[in-house]
């Protein structure tokens, strides 16, 4: 079910006017994707409260100046990325620094200069999935796998 700026779940009444309408948007794309309703809410509730916490200005300005999620929003869906939601976390070394990604992706959601820091963030990404993390030496083999 997509949910507008009226018309929301329960859950995110106490979130911030801003946080809400990026969590709205996130959770209606990821419905669209073919992600569980009861999945794609929490998910997309922590999400944009980690999106407002390092958003620039200009994109929080931005954010202000869009219309309001609607239930008729087109998204494109994309039900293969749907396969990703219960997805292990692996963290693994790449050029630019130690890389965080669902397994199956095609590129790391978030990239960390350090492995403590790709590790703690995994953790953070796996706990809101219900899945594990695989962490992989420099050299890229395993290391170790963190479960729930």
């Amino acid at each position: 079910m997509p949910w507008n700026m009226q018309d929301y779940p329960n859950s995110m009444k106490n979130m911030p006017h801003l946080e809400r309408k990026k969590a709205i948007d996130m959770a209606n794309a990821m419905v669209a994707d073919g992600y569980p309703e009861d999945r794609a809410i929490p998910i997309a509730m922590s999400q944009a409260g980690k999106w407002y916490e390092n958003a620039t200005d200009k994109e929080i300005r931005e954010l202000r100046r869009e219309g309001n999620p609607g239930k008729h929003d087109q998204h494109d869906g994309d039900p293969e990325h749907s396969r990703l939601i219960d997805a292990d976390e692996i963290v693994q070394h790449q050029e630019d620094g130690w890389a965080v990604m669902a397994k199956g992706a095609k590129q790391a959601s978030h990239i960390f200069d350090t492995k403590k820091e790709a590790v703690k963030r995994a953790r953070e990404i796996a706990d809101n999935k219900d899945s594990s993390v695989r962490v992989y030496r420099k050299n890229g083999t395993l290391q170790e796998v963190v479960t729930p």
